[in-house]
C-alpha cells in the first residue's frame, strides 16, 4: 500500500515526464506553467489510491490520474479568466501572463491532452473510463455555469446550492476515484461506492470551506476571514441565515450587502450568524455528508486494513483547524 505522500511524488514525476510539443511556444508554455505549479494533487492521488485499494498496479492508473489532473488544471485556467483573477497559488495566472486569447486556446488543448492520456488506458476498460471522465467533465462545467447564474439570482435554495457544489467541486473527486476503481477492474457496485465516497467527501469539504471562511484561523487556513461575506457570496451559511432570520434581521442583512467598510460588514453579518446558531447548523450539514462518504467506503468489500490510508486522508481533509 502507498501513502498519499508517495503517490504525490509518483504524480509529480509523471507530470514532469509529459512531453508537450515545443511549438507553438505560446500554446504549450502556458500548459507547462500551470501543470508545474504544484498543489496537493488530491484528485490524481485519489485515482491512484482507488486503484491501490484493489491491489492493482498503480502504474496502470497513471494515465487516468494525469487525465484528471490535466482536466482540473484546464478548469483553473478558464475559471481564472471568468473570475478575472490575477494570481493562482501566489503566481501570475495564465491569462495575465500570456493574455486571454492564449489562455483560452491553451486551456482547450489541455482538454485534448486529458483525452490523449485517457486513450492510453487498456482497451478493456477504455469505454467505461471515457464515460466516467466525460460525465465528470460535463458536471464540472454545469456546476460552474450554475455558480455564475447564482450571482445574478436573488433567491437560491439550499438544495440548489448543494447541487451546484456537487457539480462544480465534488463530482471531480468522485470521478477521480471511480476511474481508479475501473482501472483496477472493480465491479460496478464497488466503483459506484467509491464514487459516492469521493462525491460526498467533496460536498462536505466545500461546506467546511464555507464555515472556515468565516470562522477559520486566517494564518492556518491561508485566507482572508470573511472573504465570502465581503463578496456577498451565496454560501450555506448565508442561505441558512436567510431561511431562519426575522424580517427585521433580513433588512439588516440586506443593508450590509452594500457596506463598503469590510471590517464592519464582516462583524455585523458574523453577529447574525452567531445569533441564529448558523455555524452549528452548517456543521451538522457538513457532517451529514462526511458520514455518507464514510458509509460508502465502509460498503466497499476489501479488507479494512487496505482502507486505512484513504480513511486517514479523508480525516485529514475534514479536520482542518478552525
Amino acid at each position: 500500500m502507498y501513502t498519499p505522500a508517495q503517490l504525490q511524488e509518483v504524480i509529480e514525476n509523471a507530470i514532469q515526464n509529459i512531453n508537450y510539443p515545443a511549438q507553438p511556444e505560446k500554446l504549450y508554455a502556458p500548459i507547462r506553467y500551470i501543470m508545474s505549479m504544484g498543489g496537493k494533487r488530491i484528485r490524481p492521488v485519489l485515482t491512484l489510491m482507488a486503484a491501490d485499494l484493489f491491489e492493482a498496479d498503480i502504474l496502470k492508473a497513471i494515465p487516468a490520474a494525469l487525465a484528471i489532473e490535466t482536466f482540473h488544471n484546464f478548469t483553473l485556467v478558464h475559471d481564472d479568466i471568468m473570475d478575472n483573477a490575477p494570481l493562482r497559488r501566489g503566481k501570475q495566472t495564465v491569462h495575465e501572463k500570456w493574455g486571454i486569447n492564449n489562455a483560452i486556446l491553451s486551456g482547450d488543448v489541455m482538454m485534448v491532452e486529458a483525452n490523449k492520456q485517457l486513450s492510453m488506458l487498456h482497451s478493456a476498460i477504455l469505454k467505461d473510463a471515457l464515460e466516467t471522465f466525460n460525465a465528470t467533465a460535463r458536471g464540472v462545467c454545469e456546476g460552474q455555469q450554475l455558480d455564475m447564474e447564482f450571482e445574478q439570482q436573488a433567491i437560491v435554495s439550499i438544495p440548489e446550492y448543494i447541487n451546484m457544489i456537487r457539480l462544480k467541486t465534488a463530482v471531480l473527486l468522485g470521478g477521480a476515484m471511480k476511474l481508479g476503481a475501473q482501472v483496477a477492474g472493480a465491479d460496478h457496485n464497488e466503483a459506484e461506492q467509491l464514487y459516492q465516497f469521493g462525491l460526498n467527501l467533496g460536498i462536505a469539504f466545500q461546506l467546511q470551506d464555507d464555515i472556515l471562511d468565516v470562522y477559520g484561523d486566517p494564518e492556518k487556513f491561508g485566507k482572508q476571514v470573511g472573504g465570502d461575506i465581503i463578496a456577498n457570496k451565496k454560501t450555506l451559511l448565508l442561505l441558512k441565515l436567510k431561511e431562519l432570520a426575522s424580517a427585521e434581521d433580513l433588512r439588516k442583512l440586506e443593508a450590509q450587502s452594500t457596506n463598503k467598510d469590510h471590517t464592519e460588514k464582516v462583524k455585523h453579518i458574523t453577529g447574525l450568524y452567531n445569533a441564529y446558531n448558523i455555524p452549528e447548523l452548517a456543521g451538522i450539514e457538513m457532517r451529514n455528508y462526511a458520514d455518507k462518504a464514510f458509509d460508502a467506503l465502509n460498503a466497499v468489500k476489501v479488507p479494512e486494513s487496505r482502507k486505512s490510508e484513504l480513511l486517514e486522508l479523508a480525516d485529514l481533509l475534514m479536520s482542518r483547524e478552525h
